[in-house]
């Protein structure tokens, strides 16, 4: 459902992400994972069709999003790290607005939207502006809204972001209901445990290129890890030579 091919993005002569490649499946959950100014962010814009790659290319359900992008876009749904609401519309209008942008309309979208309010328990929220919404709320509505459209993919930065322990659970039981529908989510986050739970395959980029793939325990045999923990192996194959003579210290 997502194919990169030799994707690179360079600014002024820094290379952001170097000759990326990645293949994710229709119902998988990957987790897509580096430590900050690695890369992640610049990806997924490229990959949402908002910044355009300075080489490689970008497929959507088979869509080329630099050739196709309605049809890619329009497959995909997108949740950023720091969205954008506008706070004088009231949650349900706000869906109702995204809706149109996919020409949705009518009793079927009407019906979209209760539907989401009430996965995401904001149906008695429905009436009340945005800008009255908690955080956690806000988040829920974004992740409403990108979904609107019943999309085959869904890019997400850090969903759990804000979200007390019920919202989050709640959301990571949505994730896995929409990929055993055949949903593709690509997921980035900082959040280890989070990564470790719910990703089918996991992938580690440091200094814009990829340093790790697959799963839980093809990660453990390439960091020659023992430990369980993902955040382990993480600042084994990330953190340089100085953070692995710490965890040698450490006996980590």
């Amino acid at each position: 459902m997502i194919r990169i091919e030799n994707l690179s993005k360079s600014y002024d002569g820094f290379q952001a992400v170097k000759g990326l490649s990645l293949h994710v499946s229709r119902g998988e959950l990957f987790a897509f994972l580096g430590p900050n100014g690695a890369g992640k962010t610049t990806t997924i814009k490229m990959i949402a069709g908002i910044l355009k790659p300075t080489e490689g290319k970008v497929f959507i359900d088979s869509h080329d999003i630099s050739v196709e992008p309605e049809k890619a876009k329009s497959a995909l749904g997108y949740i950023p790290d720091a969205p954008f609401l506008y706070q004088k519309l009231t949650g349900r209008e706000f869906l109702k607005f995204v809706a149109g942008l996919y020409n949705m309309d009518g009793e079927d979208c009407d019906h979209r939207i209760e539907e989401l309010l009430d996965l995401f328990e904001l149906t008695d929220w429905g009436g009340e502006l945005i800008e009255s919404y908690s955080h956690g709320m806000k988040q829920k509505l974004v992740m409403s809204s990108a979904i609107v459209h019943k999309p085959k993919v869904i890019v997400v930065d850090e969903p759990m972001v804000g979200l007390d322990p019920k919202s989050a659970r709640l959301v990571k039981e949505a994730f896995k209901k929409m990929c055993a529908a055949g949903i593709t989510i690509f997921m980035s986050t900082h959040t280890m445990e989070v990564a470790q739970e719910m990703a089918d395959r996991i992938c580690i980029i440091n200094e814009g290129g990829i340093i790790a793939l697959g799963t839980m325990e093809e990660l453990r045999q390439e960091a020659v890890s023992g430990d369980d923990r993902l955040e382990t192996i993480f600042l084994k194959l990330t953190g340089g030579e100085e953070m692995k003579e710490i965890i040698r210290v450490l006996q980590i």
